[in-house]
């Protein structure tokens, strides 16, 4: 596999050891500054001069889009830090409370769920902050950026933090590419029969996996690579170097479920951690799935596949001001987010979302930008996975430019 650093010198975001017609197949094309129809063909493709170049989307943001203020995203991981610890100690209080205890089974789980709720909600916002650390748009100082992140993924989140952004990056550089986007897997739907025993398996119980699907992710290396044991195609001819420093975020992932276990007991340990983290696997299993599946949405090919075109087919998606607000606009701003994905920071995507919205408007090219209202998204998650699962039509794949 090719080294990658993530220091920010390309329009891309990311240094990245590449030909010179790879890195113009990233960027995309230049823009050709006329409008064209908005009809598709027959192929249900999008022409590729629809579609602006990197740079003509940056002139449409503000400079202060490209912001990195330190302090405040300092003060944005505190917050949910303090959620976080918290909410889980208010959730320990009461499963260790002898009114607690007194209850039957049924009346604890009853007494409990609301907290669990609450505190896998606020794992799945502090989430979000590693999320932004995995981008170096925490700060511009590395090791402040490794040092939340560890602390957001690796010890609230149970998610070793180094080997999730290792394969969160190769998503970024390859988003809606039919075979290179990591962290999908998509399926042509009319060639379902063809699929291998264990995946028509998966379809068929695919109700009832929605909980567990980021454990999978994490454990069983599907689709991209292990998390936690180092094998699948994103650790393929990585040397050890690389290994012993995503080994520390798994030590550091096992050491503090193995702290908290050894303190609370099994029991303790399941109702006051695990199941807050089955929501906070549910949160990021339907915000992921969400942004990149929609009815109308595209998939590339080698011959078709540019950086921005893929970028404009993910899906920004309303799920409501303050659920918006408190998941710091993973969701509604995640167009921008995939266009400059370690340049603008979590704070900086709403009023850049604005921008882009305005700019595409003003080039009569509006209709690139996906924008999804989602308010029951609990209700949508689940109707569009068990409708759609991973699979894509034929018609969606856009195999010829």
């Amino acid at each position: 596999m090719r080294s990658i650093s993530t220091a920010p010198t390309s329009d891309v975001g990311v240094n990245i050891n590449i030909n010179d017609d790879r890195r113009r197949e990233i960027l995309g094309p230049p823009i050709i500054e006329k409008k064209k129809s908005r009809q598709n063909n027959t192929n249900n493709k999008k022409n590729k001069s629809d579609i602006p170049s990197l740079a003509v989307v940056r002139k449409m943001l503000p400079k202060k889009s490209f912001e990195i203020d330190t302090k405040r995203s300092i003060y944005y991981f505190l917050v949910d830090l303090a959620a976080v610890v918290s909410s889980m100690g208010v959730l320990f209080k009461v499963v260790t409370s002898a009114a607690y205890i007194a209850l039957p089974w049924w009346q604890q789980a009853a007494v409990v769920s609301p907290f669990q709720l609450l505190t896998g909600f606020a794992m799945w916002c502090m989430w979000c902050i590693g999320h932004d650390a995995g981008h170096n748009t925490v700060s511009k100082k590395g090791w402040i950026n490794n040092i939340v992140g560890e602390i957001a993924h690796s010890v609230c989140c149970l998610t070793p933090f180094i080997p999730w952004k290792k394969s969160h990056l190769q998503h970024h550089l390859h988003h809606n590419h039919i075979d290179r986007d990591y962290s999908h897997q998509w399926f042509i739907r009319e060639e379902a029969d063809e699929l291998p025993a264990v995946f028509k398996m998966s379809y068929k119980t695919r109700n009832f996996q929605l909980p567990i699907l980021y454990m999978v992710y994490l454990l069983l290396g599907v689709p991209d690579g292990g998390h936690v044991f180092f094998y699948g195609k994103m650790w393929e001819g990585e040397p050890m170097k690389e290994k012993l420093r995503a080994a520390v975020s798994s030590v550091i992932s096992i050491a503090t479920s193995a702290f908290f276990w050894t303190k609370m007991g099994f029991a303790n340990f399941t109702v006051v951690c695990m199941v807050p983290w089955l929501v906070l696997s549910f949160w990021l299993f339907m915000v992921t799935y969400l942004q990149h599946h929609s009815d109308e949405g595209k998939l590339y090919t080698d011959d078709t596949w540019s950086f921005t075109r893929g970028a404009f087919e993910t899906v920004d998606r309303n799920y409501g001001l303050w659920i918006n607000r408190m998941s710091h606009h993973m969701m509604d701003g995640h167009v921008v987010h995939h266009l400059f994905f370690n340049k603008v920071p979590h704070y900086r995507l709403e009023e850049a979302t604005k921008e882009l919205k305005k700019g595409l408007e003003e080039k009569g090219i509006s209709h690139i930008y996906k924008s999804i209202e989602t308010k029951d998204y609990a209700q949508e998650i689940v109707r569009q996975f068990n409708d759609n699962w991973f699979f894509i039509n034929e018609k969606n794949v856009v195999r010829e430019s």
